[in-house]
């Protein structure tokens, strides 16, 4: 039986944090399944996602791919047999502002499911706050909603990784409850 914990990989823009969650992920012993936020709303990015897809299937992973309705999926997915990996809640927090969806409520709807999943799930997670001050109003809402949602997200794991230049810097670690 695993003892991995749910957590959050978080790091900016090719840091290495997906190859730190996946092999967290790997390190398990468990059955992994991939969950997928991105959409392919170009052709650089529908081809940056099929070579994604074909990299996991070669490497063991059952993908599943959801742009918006993550807090389902792991109601339905999680399990102690397996772990899950969200890769990344960045992707789908601005699928989210671009279907014009409620924010704060989606948040919570993901708050309540990782509260109740059943099964460790790792997620992967943008810090974007670190750079300069986006131009537009809706980057600047992005990257508040965005600060906002790693916040909640790491409150309620018991488990926060850093990645820079490939390095993970634990921020959060809480022994499992009677292990």
């Amino acid at each position: 039986m695993s003892t991995l914990l749910s957590t959050l990989v978080l790091g900016g823009a090719r840091s290495g944090k997906s190859a730190h969650a996946e092999k967290i992920a790997r390190a398990s012993g468990l059955n992994r399944i991939y969950v997928a936020t991105g959409e392919a709303r170009d052709e650089e990015m529908r081809q940056r996602i099929a070579r994604h897809r074909e990299d996991r299937e070669q490497d063991g992973w059952t993908t599943i791919e959801e742009p918006i309705g993550l807090p389902a999926v792991l109601m339905r997915e999680a399990s102690p047999s397996r772990v899950l990996l969200v890769d990344c809640l960045t992707l789908w927090l601005s699928n989210l502002l671009l279907a014009g969806r409620d924010i704060a409520s989606a948040r919570a709807a993901l708050l309540t499911a990782i509260s109740n999943a059943r099964g460790p799930v790792v997620f992967v997670s943008n810090e974007v706050g670190m750079g300069i001050v986006p131009e537009t109003p809706l980057g600047r809402s992005f990257r508040d909603a965005q600060g906002q949602l790693n916040q909640a997200v790491a409150a309620v794991l018991p488990e926060v990784i850093f990645v820079a230049a490939g390095l993970p810097l634990v921020l959060k670690t809480q022994a499992k409850a009677g292990g």
